[in-house]
């Protein structure tokens, strides 16, 4: 596929926005060091009788701080093999980098048209890797996914809602681990010496190309904070064993639905699938070793640089280790259960039976599929947890029913939540529909309701956790009629 050529007006702020983005995952580790400084001042702050009673939080808190070490060693090696679309050295900011005010500064995810298109790129799989040669191409990337905005919502609601390459890049990754003080007691010291954690940094030695160091020097907005955090626990909901549960909840009935509906698959002309919000890409992985030619589709630069690199660079299942859980002190029932570690992949990409034809395609949903050339083009389209991240869902629809064939199939499974309900600036847009609502936009652009039922399931949840955010996701599946929207479409 050719690159796109972008205008200076086009490119200027994709640039500071993937800039953006970047910084934020280079200052994972700081921002997280700094809220172990203020558990610690916390610490100092109760009378000498409490801190007697509650002497291990020292210990807790070293502990911390190697899985942080251990998260953002991840992180580094993930941006090592990031091969931006830009040049990143073009249009710095006086001072030498980014302001976030410079830059696109929304609460959370901004599905507004960008100016450019999207980029599909196939997904080819050999027998030792698994090969994502994506430019990602002007996703117009704000501070917050859909993922993060849920779960912001989530906190609001009920206070607190928790949503690999071959070789290190770093000489020393997974030996130089955390950082033990030289004030901590010696049963700190102990833990410390049998992790093999010493006083630098596990990412002192990996320094991406294009990570300059006016992106280690930012004072990241929270927001942003928020957003790599999202993506680490993100990451167990789609490919670790641990989020098996979820994917048998979401994925499980949505792929039993398309193995039902298109029984005769054939491998010279398999049947397409679209997967708008495709996130960091298991469904639209799963979809395609069923034997569909499956595209995903997803706007977040977050998104992207971390679902590259897991279909991309991993050489084996469970080849990496994060600690996702230790950002939220609340509702644990022990710090074991808190610091525990989870692996990923829980499976061996080559390997996974993945159809010929498998794409990411990188942008926002609205400007890459309102493309002409793209009309009835799908068998089927799969939305999960995807329809509320709309500013307006009757065009969310409207291009659904477009892009389908005659007799094409809209499998849908997710909430109402809606993205920019009550966090939207005054001149934005959002239309917020009961599920009543919806099932009637759907009806006038020419879908018929086959299956519907309400799914409970949970988000990108800490199953260990004291508090469990639950919906009831609306499941369905509707077919385009044809004469319905051929008349639809003449009126």
């Amino acid at each position: 596929m050719s690159e796109r050529r972008y205008t200076e007006q086009e490119e200027a702020p994709e640039i500071k926005s993937l800039r953006r983005t970047i910084a934020a995952y280079a200052n994972y580790q700081d921002a997280a060091e700094r809220d172990v400084k203020r558990y610690e001042r916390s610490f100092k702050m109760l009378p000498p009788a409490h801190k007697e009673l509650l002497f291990h939080l020292g210990l807790r808190y070293q502990r911390l701080r190697w899985c942080i070490s251990m998260n953002a060693a991840f992180i580094m090696n993930m941006l090592e093999k990031f091969e931006p679309p830009f040049d990143m050295s073009q249009y710095v900011n006086v001072g030498g980098h980014d302001h976030p005010s410079n830059m696109h500064d929304h609460s959370h995810v901004d599905c507004t048209h960008s100016s450019g298109r999207g980029d599909c790129s196939t997904v080819s799989i050999s027998r030792s890797n698994s090969q994502l040669d994506g430019q990602h191409d002007n996703p117009q990337e704000d501070a917050k996914t859909h993922e993060s905005s849920r779960e912001t919502k989530n906190k609001k609601d009920e206070e607190e809602q928790m949503a690999g390459c071959s070789q290190p890049v770093g000489s020393n990754l997974g030996t130089s681990q955390g950082a033990c003080n030289s004030d901590t007691d010696a049963s700190t010291a102990a833990y410390c010496q049998d992790k093999d954690v010493s006083s630098s940094s596990a990412v002192d030695n990996v320094t991406p190309r294009h990570c300059t160091s006016s992106l280690f020097k930012l004072n990241v907005p929270p927001i942003d904070v928020d957003m790599v955090r999202c993506i680490v626990r993100n990451i167990v909901r789609d490919w670790a064993e641990e989020g098996q549960k979820e994917r048998d909840e979401c994925y499980k009935p949505i792929l039993e639905e398309l193995n039902h509906l298109f029984p005769n698959r054939s491998n010279q002309r398999p049947p397409s699938c679209l997967v708008p919000g495709a996130g960091l890409g298991r469904l639209a992985l799963e979809i395609s070793s069923l034997g569909f030619a499956s595209q995903g589709n997803e706007f977040s630069y977050y998104m992207l640089i971390c679902s590259s690199f897991i279909l991309n660079h991993t050489q084996e299942a469970n080849e990496w280790t994060i600690y996702p859980w230790i950002h939220s002190n609340c509702n644990s029932l022990s710090d074991n259960d808190q610091l525990r570690a989870v692996s990923f992949p829980d499976i061996h990409l080559s390997s996974a039976g993945i159809t010929e034809g498998f794409s990411m395609c990188t942008g926002d949903f609205v400007e890459v599929y309102s493309e002409e050339s793209l009309e009835s083009a799908w068998d089927a389209v799969v939305t999960c947890f995807f329809l509320d991240t709309a500013h307006n869902i009757v065009e969310y629809i409207e291009i659904i029913s477009k892009v389908l064939k005659d007799g094409g199939v809209w499998i849908n499974l997710g909430p109402l939540l809606y993205d920019f309900a009550d966090m939207t600036p005054d001149d934005d847009m959002s239309i917020e529909l009961s599920l009543e609502d919806v099932k009637k936009v759907a009806d006038h652009y020419g879908f018929v309701m086959e299956v519907e039922k309400m799914i409970e399931t949970t988000f990108s949840a800490n199953m260990r956790a004291m508090m469990q955010n639950r919906y009831r996701a609306a499941f369905w599946t509707m077919r385009k009629n044809a004469s319905r929207a051929k008349a639809e479409k003449h009126c």
